[in-house]
Order: C-alpha cells, then sequence, then structure tokens
C-alpha cells in the first residue's frame, strides 16, 4: 500500500522572501514530504514587486529543494490548502506579538475545515526581527542585506527602489 505523501502550504506575501522565510521552509520540508510556498494576493497591502516576481525570486532561492514546489492562489487559504490536498499550513512565529494573530486565523480555519492543522514553527532567533519591511527600508536608506536575503533578491531590491 502506498502511502499518502504529507503535503503542507506556507502562505505569505514575501515582499520579498527573507532567510527567515527560507529557514521556516527549510525546516517545514524535514516535517513534510512536499511543502508549497504560496504567494498570497493580499488586497490590504500594496507589495512593492508583483506576484510574478514573488514567485521567481522564491524559486531562485529554493531551487535546490525538490520536494518544494511554488505558486500563488487568490480566495480562502484553507479552501486552496485543501484543494491542493494538504494536511497542515505553516505559520512562522518571530515573537510572542506574532502568536495572538495566528493563534486565531489557526481557530479559523480549524472551525471551517479541521481536517487541516497548523503547524507553527519558530524562526531561528538570528531571524526574529527580520521582516520584508525592514529590508527594504534597509535598501532605501542604503543598508547592508547581505545577511537578511538572497544576494539575487538585494539586487532585485536595489533595482525596484533604484539604489545606487
Amino acid at each position: 500500500m502506498e502511502k499518502t505523501p504529507k503535503i503542507a502550504i506556507y502562505p505569505g506575501s514575501f515582499d520579498p522572501i527573507t532567510n527567515g522565510h527560507i529557514d521556516i521552509i527549510k525546516r517545514a520540508i524535514m516535517l513534510f514530504d512536499q511543502v508549497i510556498v504560496s504567494v498570497t494576493r493580499n488586497l490590504s497591502k500594496s507589495p512593492l514587486f508583483d506576484e510574478t516576481e514573488r514567485v521567481q525570486m522564491i524559486r531562485e532561492s529554493l531551487n535546490d529543494f525538490p520536494h518544494i514546489s511554488v505558486e500563488s492562489f487568490d480566495g480562502l487559504l484553507i479552501d486552496y490548502a485543501r484543494e491542493k490536498q494538504a494536511s497542515a499550513i505553516i505559520r512562522g512565529l518571530r515573537a510572542v506579538s506574532d502568536f495572538e494573530y495566528e493563534f486565531q486565523m489557526a481557530l479559523v480555519n480549524r472551525k471551517l475545515h479541521d481536517d487541516v492543522v497548523t503547524v507553527f514553527l519558530m524562526t531561528h532567533d538570528k531571524y526574529s526581527y527580520l521582516n520584508s519591511s525592514i529590508v527594504k527600508e534597509l535598501v532605501r536608506l542604503g543598508g547592508d542585506v547581505d545577511f537578511f536575503v538572497p544576494a539575487h533578491v538585494r539586487t532585485r531590491l536595489e533595482e525596484k527602489l533604484r539604489v545606487k
């Protein structure tokens, strides 16, 4: 009898992907047979990069990982997870302040479909303060972001923000 693969969804805006995101993805792939990194279309945010650019940057960042796929989606995350036959949604936590919102969302998703669980992964402490907004601001102000993002992402940020 063939085992059903354990699939997880790791959703986010990834504007842009950071080394903190990549850290969560690398640990998620140790727990699941396949991880689908899903770029969300969040109407409440105005992303710097369009959806295609974000998907491309993520793919370039993760091209050495065969059990990771990258795509985008629109609509309810829980419906998307069920469509992809995922058993879990991965959420990264940086600090206690992230937990309250993520916990609420996990409970709502459980109420909608209790067959998909939410798995919280703590980020490595070296990335606990890191988010995409900070990275963009650092680049705007000419700061060094080599520790925070892959080199190709830094280049794209500098091009997009016209940093010399």
